[in-house]
């Protein structure tokens, strides 16, 4: 028997999983939760950068997804300064980073499905 399949379900943090994918999937999953995760695997990040960097997120939907990924352990939030401007940076924690090769593998193979079916595209109007 598979080591994920040994028990009925999972438990992390109070929440009980069918199965490893799914907790793994509640973690990352979605449209952009492992976009973001992406985009910090080589570096902190400001919330603008992150903006400019994924241009077809909106602000709503980045804000709540990085507090998700704060709320689950994978993303930190560091804030500087007291008084507005303040300074806030998001970066990948070492449970955020234990991801990496998972993106990693994810990203050669999107690459490979466009190189064999699609075609990459630079300017979308």
């Amino acid at each position: 028997m598979k080591e994920e399949c040994v028990g009925d379900f999972v438990e992390l943090k109070g929440k009980v999983y069918p199965c490893t994918v799914s907790l793994t999937m509640d973690l990352v999953g979605g449209k952009w939760k492992a976009v973001i995760l992406y985009h910090l695997k080589d570096g902190s990040k400001r919330y603008s950068e992150l903006r400019k960097e994924i241009p077809s997120i909106t602000e709503m939907t980045l804000s709540l997804q990085l507090k998700q990924l704060e709320k689950d352990g994978l993303v930190s939030r560091k804030v500087y300064g007291q008084k507005p401007p303040i300074k806030v940076v998001y970066s990948l924690t070492d449970f955020g980073k234990s991801f990496a090769p998972v993106l990693e593998a994810i990203t050669a193979w999107g690459n490979k499905v466009v190189a064999e079916k699609g075609e990459f595209v630079t300017n979308r109007v």
